[in-house]
């Protein structure tokens, strides 16, 4: 079949056979934050995407929130890695790791009894899972002046072990209510210093990120994921569209790999339901961004052939149908139906079951 999804393309120093993205999705399956052979396994059954975006993977100790969820920043981590990225290589792939610190959206179980961090001490009315279910987040404790280099320093080594893993780049996790949307977003960000306040005070935590990351591997490697058009984990903007055009500017002299916008939200646990006025759209966003550009949020074949022809996009990331449909790429291309997609109890955490044993058509 001929379409625009399934022409190559090139993401900054990162060449990609097709325009299909599998977006990035936590599947908490990493005991002790290592990922193993199944984790190779479940990347590797999937390495027809042009790209894949890692699940979300913490920079430090200080960065976990969520259980069974992998970092990228001890020994034992690295090496699970690098199973991973070889496996994914070995098939034709290409992948990225998502580089993530959780701040608020976390729980003391992950700190020795510590409160999470955050831009402020404002807490969320969210939940998050842990070892013992899923339970409701604290209030954090708001991170020093002097604390916030160390946390730029660890995106910035983060990026460097994602490269000695073997990943093609790294894409930085700006999005969803974690710790840089954290700060980002005056509903939060109540600081008073130079990190808070105006909205360039309030960009300097990511745009230091992103710099940091720039500097350590290149900027032809470094993505990054804002979501301009939701509001998660109760972290709110007063004035989004004059946040999210003024970042749109700042991160347009950057020459990323690609910035991935999330157009439209998909978890109602997370993803606020009340309607809100995000003031512009994402055509108003790309008038401002001319990089590599990659959309997500509910696409299906024919609406991210549609933007990937009209010129909007260069890249479509597509998530949950990928966890039923390993070879999606393959069924878009030839033309056979998806698996039903994956019962919601086999989303998160788990053994192998609804993991890895997934058929392709070639099974």
């Amino acid at each position: 079949m001929s379409s625009s999804l399934f022409k190559s393309a090139t993401l900054g120093n990162i060449e990609v056979s097709n325009c299909i993205a599998m977006a990035p999705m936590t599947r908490a399956r990493c005991p002790n934050t290592n990922p193993d052979d199944s984790t190779a396994r479940y990347y590797a059954q999937r390495a027809g995407a042009g790209l894949i975006i890692s699940e979300a993977t913490q920079i430090s100790a200080q960065a976990i929130g969520s259980a069974f969820t992998p970092g990228i920043y001890t020994p034992e981590q690295l090496a699970g890695w690098k199973k991973t990225t070889a496996a994914v290589h070995a098939k034709g792939g290409k992948i990225v790791a998502q580089l993530w610190h959780t701040g608020r959206v976390s729980h003391e179980s992950f700190h020795g009894g510590e409160k999470p961090v955050s831009c402020s001490a404002v807490r969320g009315e969210c939940h998050t899972f842990t070892e013992a279910g899923y339970e409701a987040t604290p209030e954090p404790r708001a991170l020093s002046r002097e604390e916030i280099p160390a946390i730029v320093a660890d995106y910035r080594q983060a990026a460097i072990n994602a490269i000695e893993a073997g990943f093609d780049g790294v894409q930085i996790h700006g999005a969803n209510g974690y710790l840089i949307d954290q700060f980002l977003r005056d509903g939060v960000n109540q600081r008073e210093d130079e990190y808070g306040g105006s909205i360039e005070n309030r960009s300097r935590f990511l745009l230091e990120v992103v710099d940091a990351a720039c500097d350590a591997i290149g900027a032809g490697r470094v993505g990054l994921r804002l979501s301009p058009f939701t509001n998660t984990y109760d972290c709110i903007d007063s004035d989004p569209a004059k946040l999210f055009l003024y970042l749109a500017e700042q991160l347009n002299s950057r020459k990323l790999a690609f910035l991935d916008i999330i157009e439209r939200g998909l978890d109602p646990a997370t993803v606020s339901n009340v309607e809100f006025d995000f003031g512009y759209t994402p055509a108003d966003f790309r008038k401002v961004y001319q990089g590599q550009l990659m959309v997500n949020g509910q696409y299906d074949q024919k609406s991210a052939e549609a933007v990937i022809s009209s010129g909007h996009a260069q890249m479509v990331g597509i998530g949950r149908p990928f966890m039923g449909t390993p070879d999606l790429v393959e069924r878009f291309q030839s033309g056979q139906p998806l698996n039903e997609m994956l019962d919601v109890v086999y989303w998160y955490g788990g053994d192998d079951t609804g993991y890895i044993d997934q058929p392709a058509l070639a099974d």
